[in-house]
């Protein structure tokens, strides 16, 4: 999820992990980033000025999401689709429409859009 730090001084006293640049990101692309330590793959799916950030799992198996490296969304760009099962989830929010992990959701990471970059939070 991305949140707009500009007005608001909470996420500036916590670390910023770099992703990518927005610029960078046509739909969507997948990230391997160390946060604390510990290396996990991202998705970064992006709508216009906004970049949705989540754990590149799927809730049902823990498997990778996407079909090839950085593709994450269904062919008509509007839900990331789970290329193992072909389970659907909304890009705002990560809840899942459709498929075996129906009702779940993908697990958001704490991201904003600064300058032009996709940063983690935390």
């Amino acid at each position: 999820m991305v949140k707009n730090p500009k007005g608001s001084d909470p996420e500036k006293s916590a670390p910023l992990t770099p992703l990518c640049a927005l610029d960078d990101i046509e739909g969507s692309t997948g990230i391997v980033a160390e946060v604390a330590g510990v290396r996990r793959a991202f998705m970064v799916i992006r709508r216009d000025d906004a970049a949705f950030v989540y754990v590149n799992s799927c809730p049902h198996i823990g498997s990778p999401l996407d079909f090839r490296p950085g593709q994450f969304l269904n062919l008509e760009r509007t839900h990331i689709l789970c290329s193992t099962h072909g389970a659907l989830f909304r890009i705002e929010d990560g809840y899942c429409i459709s498929g075996p992990c129906a009702g779940d959701r993908l697990e958001a990471a704490e991201a904003i859009v600064e300058d032009g970059m996709v940063y983690l939070i935390g």
